[in-house]
Parts: C-alpha cells; structure tokens; sequence
C-alpha cells in the first residue's frame, strides 16, 4: 500500500515538472512590420530580415517565431492604417521598423512621428510589446530635416518605455558591398550583416518577453 502512495506521488511530482517545463518553453511569437526593408525586397524566399532572424535566435535555442509583415513601399501612414490586422492576436512583441520612405519623400518628421507614435500605443494597448528599429534621414534631405527626423524613435522609446535599436541599417548602409544594385536596400549578405548585429537586441526583447509572460 505504501508503495503505491510513493508510485502516486512520484507520478504527480513528474507531471507536474513536465507541464512546468512545458509552460516554460511557451513559443514566443513575433512580428516584423516595416517596408521593403523588413519585407526582403528583391530577395529569394527565406532570404529576408525576419526569416535570417527567426532562423539565428533558434540556433540560440530560442523557441521564436517571426511573422513578416513588411510591405515594400509602405510608410508610416500605411503602417499606421494596417497595423490593427496585420498584427494578430496571439503576438507577443512587434519588432517595429518604418519611416525610410518617409524619408525619402520628404515627408514631415512631425507626421511621421505622430503615425509611430499611435502605433506604439496601440500595441501597448493591446498588450503587445515593441522593439522600434530607427531609422536615418539620408543626407541628401539636409541637415535641418535630418535634425527634426533622426530623433523621433528615441523620443517615443523614452516616452513609451519601449526598447530601442538605434539604426537598421547599421553596418549596411555605407558598404555598397552589402546592397542591391539600386544601392539603398541590403542584398542576402547585407541582411545577414543586419541580423547579426541585431541579434543581441533582439535577445533581450525575447527574453523580458518570456519573463513576463512565463
């Protein structure tokens, strides 16, 4: 009798520690929104940001998932009017990247903030936390613009509480080694050169995210 009390017990103690086990390696899902950039334009499948990214925090024993929901050409107005649906429920942290075409179209800094800045806040609304990915004004826009547009995502992260990665681009956007032939966007090298640096950041985010929900 005694034996079967200890064999019950035993079993109760197992169960528990692999539903324990299991609620700890909870998939963490992802979503990366943002333009050509994010979308992998002009790049084989699987060749893209998000794919690169999700493929690099596995071999790091996360158990991540990336959904890509970039759309090549997009700014933060289109952002802003798709980010409800392109978002599911069921995201646990959007990796947010928009502004260039912005940018590019000399489109007011202050506009483009406004539209990043109800995005974030309806993420957070939702429960969802965001890593914003900056973006910088290319020089040929002039000084007075760049110093109006590059501070804007510092600017939401301190106001917001979100975590920032400072410049996507970062270790690209000088080497025309690591772009297309339009000399803009990062070609299968550049993204690798993108997540690499990113990868650290993107860690972290995983990982408070876990912390939270686990």
């Amino acid at each position: 009798m005694r034996f079967k009390v200890a064999a019950l017990q035993f079993t109760v103690i197992a169960v528990s520690l692999i539903l324990a086990t299991a609620a700890d390696a909870r998939t963490i899902n992802l979503v990366g929104f943002g333009d050509s950039l994010m979308a992998g334009y002009q790049l084989p499948p699987g060749d893209g940001f998000p794919e690169k990214l999700q493929a690099a925090l596995k071999a790091k024993g996360l158990d991540v998932t990336i959904a890509n929901a970039g759309v090549s050409g997009d700014t933060t107005t289109g952002g802003l009017a798709r980010i409800d649906w392109s978002v599911p429920d069921g995201t646990d942290g959007v990796i947010l990247e928009l502004g260039a075409n912005d940018a590019l179209r000399g489109i007011p800094p202050e506009e483009s903030e406004r539209n990043l800045d109800q995005m974030i806040g309806r993420l957070q609304d939702r429960g969802i936390a965001v890593l914003l990915a900056g973006i910088m004004a290319p020089p040929n826009m002039g000084a007075d613009y760049a110093a109006r547009f590059n501070p804007i995502y510092r600017k939401l992260s301190d106001k917001y509480g979100v975590r920032l990665y400072a410049f996507f681009l970062d270790g690209v956007a000088l080497d025309a080694g690591l772009k297309l032939d339009d000399g803009m966007h990062p070609n299968a090298r550049g993204v690798d050169v993108m997540v690499e640096k990113m990868v650290p950041a993107v860690t972290n985010f995983v990982e408070a995210i876990s912390s939270v929900k686990n």
